[in-house]
Parts: structure tokens; C-alpha cells; sequence
């Protein structure tokens, strides 16, 4: 039994602290499907009386909620698979690829950093604005099209790929992009579902930026019309909750479906890196 004491201990531990962060979202769910009020009971009921998906009905309905997560998916959608390609082609690039300036282009670009994102919203705006893209999905899309944290992460992780494996390509007269794209990217596969996750995930929940650039309801994602939402019905908690639940869904449904890659990926950047 002593033996089996420390394990006891610390998987008891772990069921504790994965209670106390499951508790918050499994309270959200119950109280999506509650009656309009009925949390606002003392004590506050943690299961419904009588469950009803008349909030999702009303969230959808005349909240246009369905709308609001088109945008958010296919800004989303975008975004990931289009960063990955130039994050891709540019660690990869920076990684194996020998050209003038290299190490000092890629130092700036870790300097970029350091530089809070807020900084930059001004200037990234009267870019946006001069592009004409202000009120459209590209306003969104294209700052996030290339990230400092995407390259450095494919950088890092392609350096593991021998040269030999390179060189021997080229000398069977394979041309640069065939070697990326037969060689490469299968080799990379790990670290491309690790930053697809990164980058869904983050353009999926970003709020900031998308309240700056689209003002016209109709462009607007979830997260910003979710937040409208809440000053409208400030006292509809189940409304809310039902919002926040299709809100997370995706994300987490994406999540758990890829989670073997994403560790994976994680795990081996961590060893490779």
C-alpha cells in the first residue's frame, strides 16, 4: 500500500485540479439549456429544472449567430492555411537554405518579438485602410498571413532534417521546390499540425484586432459579436452561455480531434529544437 501511496496521491491531485477547470465549463453548458432567468437563482442551480435549446434557437434566430460563425470560420480557415504557407516556405528557408543576410534578417525578426502587437495596430490600420481592405475579410487575413513565432517554430524544427538527405535530392537533379514538397513537408508533418492548431486557434479567438478592422455588422466574427451581444442582453446569462458554448465548440472539437499530433509535435520541436 505505500508504494502505491505516492501514485494515489498525485493522480488524486490531478482528477482535483482537472475538476476545478472543468467545473466552469460544464456549469456554462448546463446553464445554456436553462429557462431565461433560472440561473439567477440563489443558490444557483447547477442543472437545469427543465432543459430547452430555446436560447441556441434565439441565438441563431434573431442573433444571426450562424452568420457571425461563417466569418469567424472562414477568416479562420484562411488564415491558417494560407500563414502556413509562408511560414512554411520561410523557416524552411531560413533553416536549410544559404543566402545573403540570413542569420541578420532572421535576428531582426526574433528583435520583432519583443515589440507588443498593440504597438502596432496604428500603422497596421492606415496600411489596411490605404489598401483599401478596412470592412472586408482581407483587413484580418492579411497581417496574419506571415508570423515571427510561425517561422521560428518551422526553423527550429527543420534544422533536424540532415543535409545529406538534401544534397543526395539534388544530386539526383530534384529541384528546390519538388525537395520541399516530396521532402519536406512529409518530414515537417508534426510541426504543420502543431502550428495549424496554434494558428486556427488564435484567429479563431482574436478579438481585438477584427473589433478595429470591421465596423459593418455583417463582416463581424463570433468573438466581437458575442461581446455586442452581452451589452444587449447583460441580464440573459443563459443567452450568453449558449453563445459562448457554439463559440468554443469548434475549437475544442478541433482540438481533441488532433491533440495526438499536436503533443506530438510539441514533444519532438521540444527534443529536436
Amino acid at each position: 500500500m505505500s508504494r502505491r501511496a505516492p501514485a494515489l496521491i498525485v493522480n488524486g491531485g490531478l482528477i482535483a485540479v482537472s475538476a476545478l477547470v472543468a467545473f466552469p465549463l460544464l456549469w456554462m453548458l448546463s446553464v445554456s439549456f436553462m429557462q431565461q432567468g433560472e440561473s439567477s437563482a440563489i443558490p444557483p442551480p447547477l442543472l437545469p429544472s427543465h432543459a430547452t435549446f430555446a436560447n441556441y434557437q434565439q441565438l441563431f434566430a434573431r442573433a444571426g449567430m450562424g452568420r457571425y460563425l461563417a466569418n469567424s470560420l472562414a477568416i479562420a480557415v484562411a488564415i491558417t492555411l494560407l500563414s502556413l504557407a509562408f511560414n512554411l516556405s520561410a523557416g524552411y528557408a531560413f533553416a536549410k537554405l544559404k543566402f545573403a543576410g540570413r542569420d541578420r534578417v532572421f535576428a531582426t525578426l526574433l528583435g520583432a518579438l519583443l515589440i507588443p502587437a498593440q504597438v502596432a495596430m496604428i500603422p497596421l490600420f492606415l496600411l489596411m485602410k490605404w489598401l483599401h481592405l478596412v470592412n472586408s475579410y482581407g483587413a484580418v487575413i492579411v497581417p496574419a498571413l506571415a508570423g515571427v513565432f510561425g517561422i521560428f517554430l518551422v526553423r527550429q524544427y527543420a534544422q533536424s532534417i540532415p543535409d545529406e538527405l538534401l544534397e543526395a535530392a539534388r544530386i539526383d537533379g530534384a529541384g528546390e521546390w519538388r525537395i520541399f514538397a516530396r521532402i519536406v513537408l512529409p518530414l515537417l508533418k508534426p510541426i504543420i499540425v502543431t502550428l495549424a492548431i496554434f494558428t486556427f486557434l488564435a484567429s479563431w479567438n482574436d478579438f481585438m484586432w477584427p473589433l478595429i478592422v470591421l465596423s459593418d455588422q455583417q463582416w463581424q466574427t463570433a468573438p466581437v459579436a458575442l461581446a455586442g451581444l452581452s451589452r444587449e442582453h447583460v441580464q440573459d446569462n443563459e443567452l450568453m452561455m449558449a453563445g459562448s458554448v457554439v463559440t468554443i465548440l469548434p475549437v475544442l472539437a478541433l482540438f481533441l480531434v488532433l491533440q495526438r499530433y499536436y503533443i506530438q509535435g510539441l514533444l519532438l520541436g521540444s527534443v529536436k529544437g
